[in-house]
């Protein structure tokens, strides 16, 4: 397999699999320093994964929550992006395996995150759609709008009302935030897009197997989410399995559900890339790591991120897979790597919990800050501010703020447009 040609320099090179959160972080804190960064991944582009459920309810464009690896790295020497699919490592030649050749490392980096986790479940992987990617937010988009186009021609009342029907599998934030954007189409912008239809039969259901929505959240955060899932219309299930999807039907416990729209956020599952030793694979394909972020088993190889599995005292089973643990494992790492190089100490790994929110609507949010708890509109405003620093890019910034603003006062998303010929179970 060919070798593929990476500037060569004197300085040691680090390989970083991925440009989530922690891979982008890491090789931002890096430039300019006196390591080679290579940066890989399978898109040229990074993804705001907190709003995807906006481009798949019409809310943003795709290009609003997504942006250019190459123009955030414009005026920098010494990082380099390969637009690759990795397949392998080879730790004993030191080289990443990709589709289009090997890369050579000095140190090795994984950051390639997580995708959906169907459990075994295939009819659901074939036929439900999932949301951990910006192309898979627009599929549910174009989805959910043929959905109702049909609806308008069909004369078979039984499909119509399966057409009109959303299932959500899964009441973490996803689901939730999910839910709350599509109860608020259906209550004030698809009844003037569709006349025709009557949406007071419109069904939108969040199916969660535990006992409350926001799991990971206070119980009072979990108790308002569940008042304001009420307000809107959602038709909530909790304590419900889902046993099979077969296209037409989601069959949860004993009941059966028409639907053509089965949205898949209740679980995720590590990227998992061959050449590691098999024991260093934990649960959910994660690859464990002591408290620097090191691989056990190796002394040149990484992990941080949603594919990291580090334990300590305060999370036995591993930290959550949310981005602030991405971001601080990718500072730390960061942090150290550079110590590397001048021969001093490692700093261990220790999460700090700065809390965590979900939005369900307009003026509708909870927040859970580790000294303080609230809910409401001083939340959603809390929420809208995080979020849209978090945004790279100062434009996508802009055009975010802006159609939020309108959107507030105006009840209206412009974006509804069909990008696709037919539904993904067509």
């Amino acid at each position: 397999m060919k070798n593929i040609k990476v500037l060569k320099t004197d300085k040691k090179r680090i390989v970083i699999i991925g440009a989530g959160f922690a891979g982008l972080k890491l090789a931002r804190s890096l430039k300019n320093s006196e390591y080679e960064i290579v940066l890989i991944d399978k898109r040229n582009y990074h993804q705001f994964q907190p709003l995807f459920y906006q481009v798949a309810t019409s809310g943003l464009e795709p290009s609003s929550i997504s942006f250019p690896l190459r123009k955030i790295f414009q005026k920098c020497n010494n990082v380099h992006i390969r637009l690759a699919e990795v397949k392998s490592v080879d730790n004993e030649k030191k080289v990443v395996i990709t589709n289009i050749g090997e890369i050579n490392y000095d140190i090795l980096v994984f950051s390639q995150g997580a995708d959906t986790n169907f459990f075994g479940m295939q009819n659901i992987k074939d036929k439900g759609y999932a949301m951990k990617s910006t192309p898979e937010a627009l599929e549910i988009r174009n989805s959910v709008l043929r959905c109702f186009e049909d609806a308008l021609t069909t004369e078979n009342e039984e499909y119509r009302q399966s057409l009109m029907n959303i299932a959500i599998v899964g009441g973490g934030a996803t689901g939730v935030e999910l839910a709350g954007a599509l109860a608020e189409m259906k209550n004030y912008i698809l009844p003037q897009d569709y006349p025709e239809l009557d949406f007071s039969k419109m069904n939108i259901y969040l199916i969660e197997a535990g006992e409350k929505l926001l799991a990971n959240m206070s119980a009072k955060s979990s108790e308002k989410v569940h008042k304001y899932m009420d307000k809107l219309g959602v038709k909530i299930m909790t304590k419900s399995q889902v046993k099979n999807y077969d296209g037409n039907f989601i069959y949860v416990n004993d009941n059966k559900i028409p639907t053509k729209t089965v949205i898949w956020a209740a679980g995720i599952i590590g990227n998992k890339i061959e050449g590691l030793k098999p024991e260093i694979i934990a649960r959910s394909n994660r690859i464990k790591v002591n408290n620097f972020n090191l691989v056990e088993g190796y002394t040149d190889i990484y992990a941080i991120g949603d594919i990291a599995y580090m334990t300590d005292k305060n999370f036995p089973n591993a930290h959550p897979q949310v981005a602030q643990v991405a971001i601080q494992q990718a500072n730390n790492l960061s942090v150290n790597l550079k110590n590397l190089l001048k021969n001093k100490e490692f700093k261990p790994f220790v999460y700090k919990d700065l809390g965590s929110m979900a939005t369900v609507g307009r003026n509708l949010a909870v927040v859970d800050l580790p000294r303080l708890k609230f809910q409401g509109f001083l939340a959603w405003v809390f929420w809208l501010f995080i979020h849209l620093m978090s945004i790279v890019g100062v434009k996508n910034r802009i055009f975010i703020f802006i159609n939020w603003f309108i959107n507030y006062f105006t009840y209206d998303q412009s974006l509804r447009l069909i990008l696709s010929e037919k539904r993904k179970n067509e």
